[in-house]
């Protein structure tokens, strides 16, 4: 699934501050919109020294999009042991048994849409974590094709935005794969009952925001789970799958 951006430039007469504009515009929105570096086919060594009338071009820029799926409501959140960049301590599943409901967010530091959530996701954590929702951050992309994604920056991004959750890194991706994890952001809310293992009660997107199409973020989608949860009431079957990058799994090693 991909996003398009379309970007028309032209140089008509004495319109090139114009196009300076359109070209400066262009590349804020290429830089915001894709997850890796983007290249512009308009490059200002290409602009004519004097009037001259181009034809229109049209400029597309794609950026991948994967929607969360696979794991299936009733699914049992699988066993992990994550280390966390920041403090140095290793997280395990065992260490949310006292909860009543825990939050599991694949997220990253690179990827535009956990960029265009991510200031709220604190925001919603600490409300609800004062509530008694346990919650835990786990990045799964490789450091070797995305560095940024790395745990000293990881620790960086945890310090500068003062998660209130731990921040965990899987090195070797077994853990994604378990929770069957594709994209970032990507939700797994939990519920505990008793000595139950932990059950997967929703499995969607965080609200209808997106990084490009102008509505809010609020949260709405999963508040409203995590509320449910919280107070004992089902949570409805009826999800919409969350929506960002795809994982940056390793690259294979060949003999």
């Amino acid at each position: 699934m991909a996003g398009v951006l379309t970007v028309t430039t032209s140089s008509v007469g004495g319109n090139m501050q114009t196009l300076s504009r359109t070209l400066a515009s262009t590349s804020a929105s290429c830089s915001f919109l894709c997850s890796s570096k983007c290249y512009s086919s308009v490059s200002s060594n290409l602009l004519p020294r004097r009037t001259t009338v181009l034809p229109s071009r049209k400029l597309v820029i794609r950026a991948a999009r994967t929607e969360s799926k696979g794991a299936s409501l009733g699914f049992r959140a699988p066993n992990f042991e994550l280390p966390e960049p920041l403090t140095g301590r290793v997280w395990k599943l065992d260490d949310f048994e006292p909860y009543p409901a825990l939050l599991v967010m694949f997220i990253c530091n690179h990827c535009p849409f956990v960029i265009h959530l991510k200031k709220v996701i604190v925001k919603l954590s600490n409300f609800y974590m004062k509530k008694g929702l346990a919650v835990v951050a786990i990045s799964s992309n490789s450091a070797i094709t995305h560095p940024q994604d790395g745990p000293d920056f990881m620790a960086e991004e945890a310090k500068i935005l003062n998660y209130p959750f731990p921040y965990l890194y899987d090195e070797s991706q077994d853990v994604a794969r378990s929770f069957g994890a594709v994209c970032t952001p990507e939700f797994f809310l939990f519920k505990k009952d008793g000595r139950r293992p932990f059950e997967l009660v929703y499995h969607g997107q965080f609200d209808d925001s997106r990084p490009t199409n102008g509505v809010p973020v609020t949260g709405r989608d999963l508040s409203l789970a995590i509320d449910r949860v919280l107070s004992g009431q089902p949570v409805s079957s009826d999800q919409k799958p969350s929506v960002g990058c795809s994982i940056k799994w390793n690259p294979e090693v060949t003999a």
